[in-house]
């Protein structure tokens, strides 16, 4: 086994009032989408949730074969769930996922797996500078290491971790645009808004039919 993939599931989201995860899109859980996502490029698949409680209601809507784990601290952070996957992760190499990007692209998926041979981790970047850390995938030994030296700062920052890693691929989003168009795998569900916004994105001939549709949100 050299490949997994680690979802963070761990935040609550006060928008939806429940486990954003676990918030349904088009008949399945959102957190559903990305294991679907993932499955078959990788051979280990971890979702972090933050508490025993939330374990229990993700184990209730997942398979048997997923593993879920909770985070190692109570600080709710990201870094925090990356750390607690990397610890568990059994392969060499980590796609490292939000659980609220139900667009995510298996083939920018697996594309960002090919790239990661002989490197410590294979970051999207936007044209500004920016970066993508949570639609990244990591050598695992390194990145775990680099968020233990960054938690012992007392940082709780993804940039952090990145900060102390060497030999790092950064590819460009206009790449993925090649597979994704418009790009979609960057869309993360925050808002009910956000979530009509996705059922349309996945079944555009509803958007086409809708095109009256005004938001009451």
């Amino acid at each position: 086994m050299d490949k997994s993939a680690i979802i963070l599931a761990g935040g609550f989201s006060k928008r939806f009032g429940s486990d954003k995860g676990l918030v349904p899109l088009v008949n399945k859980p959102l957190i559903r989408h990305v294991l679907d996502a993932v499955s078959g490029i990788v051979e280990e698949e971890i979702v972090v949730v933050s508490s025993k409680e939330q374990a229990e209601k993700f184990a209730k809507v997942l398979s048997v074969n997923v593993k879920v784990v909770v985070d190692k601290s109570s600080l709710q952070s990201p870094l925090v769930g990356a750390l607690t996957g990397f610890e568990i992760a059994v392969g060499e190499y980590a796609l490292l996922l939000p659980c609220d990007a139900p667009l995510v692209s298996r083939y920018a998926l697996s594309l960002l797996l090919d790239l990661c041979v002989g490197k410590n981790a294979v970051i999207p970047r936007w044209p500004n500078g920016y970066v993508e850390p949570l639609h990244a995938v990591y050598q695992v030994k390194p990145a775990l290491e680099a968020a233990e030296n960054a938690l012992k700062k007392g940082r709780l920052d993804m940039r952090s971790m990145i900060e102390r890693l060497r030999r790092i691929r950064y590819v460009s989003t206009l790449v993925f645009q090649q597979l994704d168009p418009e790009l979609k795998m960057f869309f993360n569900i925050n808002t009910p808004l956000d979530l009509k916004r996705a059922e349309l994105m996945l079944n555009p001939e509803k958007s086409k039919r809708g095109r009256g549709f005004t938001s009451s949100f």
